[in-house]
């Protein structure tokens, strides 16, 4: 039997709110997508770090940049820019900002249902 399932980011089932981040999780039978909204002045090392308790971001993210830019720092010393209309996947063990001056909103098909949680 066929199953469709379809959700609304106007009412998610879980909303996180580190310093200048906002993390909305909706919850389908197959997994969690998130949209994450990064303010200006924003970055994880900053405003996620104290949250999560570890050196750089361990989460192995897969998403579609909405709007805005980011720049993101492997610990291995490479470097990239993120930007509007871009798919990505940033692996584990990273630093990110907000490289903009309008919040940078993105949505995650993988890596939402422990961001930015301790």
């Amino acid at each position: 039997m066929a199953t469709i399932e379809t959700r609304d980011f106007s009412q998610p089932d879980e909303t996180r709110t580190p310093d200048k981040t906002k993390v909305e999780l909706v919850r389908f039978s197959g997994g969690e997508i998130g949209r994450y909204t990064f303010q200006p002045g924003w970055r994880w090392s900053e405003c996620i770090k104290p949250v999560v308790g570890t050196e750089s971001c361990q989460v192995d993210h897969i998403g579609y940049m909405v709007s805005g830019a980011l720049h993101v720092r492997n610990q291995d010393g490479t470097e990239a820019d993120v930007k509007a209309g871009s798919v990505y996947r940033i692996a584990p063990g990273h630093d990110a900002w907000n490289a903009g001056s309008e919040p940078a909103v993105v949505v995650e098909f993988q890596g939402a249902a422990g961001y930015a949680k301790a």
